[in-house]
């Protein structure tokens, strides 16, 4: 029988809104990279015919020119639609127990908010059809072991 190859897909889109404000670092060599959670809600109907609402809520990174865009434009409750790959690592705890966590590694970001200001100056946001899309353009790169070990080191 021949060999079966298994497709090396890995692709991931969801929709949601932030449940804090991004988290902004960069890694020792100068790599911008942010976190943050999304609460992607699904609507269904029971068994009993009445509405219910499920939540899933994940975790995103992004790096480079992204993180800029993303530490420049979110907030809390903006909502945006992520395109990216399953991603996990595991780290050390402070009582020396290992934690593996899934997220998703962004590669296309789209922010579904539209930042309008008033005469006065104050901005206001809305849900439009056009929204702003941004990508990693570096989406292949590889970190050094020391700034994946300062990411995991900072996970805690």
């Amino acid at each position: 029988m021949a060999d079966l190859k298994m497709p090396e897909l890995n692709t991931v889109m969801i929709a949601g809104n932030l449940t804090k404000d991004p988290i902004y670092r960069q890694t020792t060599n100068g790599t911008p990279v942010v976190n943050f959670s999304l609460a992607s809600n699904r609507r269904y109907r029971d068994s009993k015919d009445d509405w219910q609402e499920d939540v899933c809520y994940v975790g995103v990174v992004a790096w480079n020119k992204l993180a800029d865009s993303c530490r420049d434009k979110l907030r809390k409750g903006n909502a945006v639609l992520v395109e990216g790959e399953l991603q996990s690592r595991t780290f050390k705890l402070e009582k020396g127990e290992s934690k593996t966590i899934v997220e998703i590694k962004a590669r296309r970001i789209q922010f579904l908010n539209k930042t309008l200001k008033t005469a006065e100056g104050q901005v206001i946001e809305e849900h439009i059809g056009a929204p702003s899309t941004f990508e990693d353009d570096s989406f292949e790169k590889h970190l050094s072991p020391e700034d994946t070990a300062l990411l995991e080191g900072e996970s805690k």
